[in-house]
Formats: C-alpha cells, sequence, structure tokens
C-alpha cells in the first residue's frame, strides 16, 4: 500500500539544478546484466537510474517523476521507495539529454558517463551483438556497483 503523501507544499515542477544536486546524492546509475535465456546470449542488459527515499520523502519522487516526465515509483524495502527510470526510450531521449545539458558535479559524472555510452550502444542495438554486448559488458563491470564481466564468445 502506497503511503499517504504528506500535506507539504511543494512547487509544481524542480529546478534543474536542484534534480542535479539531488541525483549527485541520492541517485544511482546502474548497469545490470542478468541472466535471461529468452534474450540473445542469455543475458539481458538493464540499465537504470534509481533514487531511493523513505516514504516520508515520497512526495519528492512523484515531483521527480512529474518534472522529468518518466520513471515509476515503486515500493523499494520496508518504508523506502524509489523512482526508477529504465525504459530505453525514456533514458536516451530524456534522462540522458538532461545531464548532459546540467552536468552533475560531483564523481557521480564519470558513472553517468559510462552510463550513457552504454545506453548510445544499445539504442543503436550494439547488445544484440557479440562485440557490443561485451563491450557493454565490460563498461559495466567497471561501474560503481561494479557486476561481474560477462564476455560473449562465439564457438567456432
Amino acid at each position: 500500500m502506497t503511503p499517504q503523501r504528506p500535506n507539504v507544499e511543494y512547487p509544481k515542477r524542480l529546478n534543474p539544478d536542484w534534480i542535479v544536486g539531488f541525483i549527485d546524492g541520492e541517485g544511482c546509475f546502474h548497469i545490470g546484466i542478468n541472466k535471461n535465456s529468452e534474450v540473445k546470449f542469455g543475458y539481458q542488459v538493464l540499465p537504470e537510474l534509481t533514487v531511493v527515499q523513505h516514504n516520508r520523502d515520497i512526495n519528492l519522487l512523484y515531483l521527480l517523476r512529474t518534472t522529468m516526465g518518466c520513471g515509476v515509483v515503486r515500493r523499494n524495502h520496508e518504508e523506502r521507495y524509489c523512482w526508477r527510470v529504465r525504459d530505453l526510450k525514456n533514458l536516451a531521449e530524456i534522462i540522458v539529454p538532461f545531464f548532459e545539458k546540467h552536468p552533475l558535479k560531483s564523481k557521480k559524472n564519470v558513472e553517468f558517463q559510462k552510463f550513457a555510452r552504454v545506453v548510445r550502444l544499445m539504442t543503436q542495438g550494439k547488445h544484440l551483438t557479440e562485440e557490443g554486448f561485451n563491450e557493454i559488458s565490460k563498461i559495466a563491470s567497471e561501474m560503481n556497483r561494479r557486476c561481474i564481466r560477462i564476455k560473449i564468445e562465439s564457438t567456432p
């Protein structure tokens, strides 16, 4: 059950500088690579931007969703909720251009640059080629959550 939104006055839209600071502190750019026997190579590439907050600040997550025009707000764990953007089109057309126009100020910008590279590769369909998948896997293995690098090799 979604908690009641507190009766707190928020602006109708968030300022881009506020969003940059908030994502710098609370956001996570992540490339997941999960086993999935129904996709090419048996692995699925899942880029996502996630922000987790205690339910007392759920309005901020809804405001992020409204301001950015994409993503979902869902329960994350117990009393924590997240705003999450996974849709490749939204990542490529909204999230990446936003953070290129309004750069992150912390070292998280390094993670964003890797994330943006993966999103671009995926929009070009490179994740469906052996070479592109391996490049994406290498980038993901070098990001902040350091996933295990998976390498696909064709059998002769």
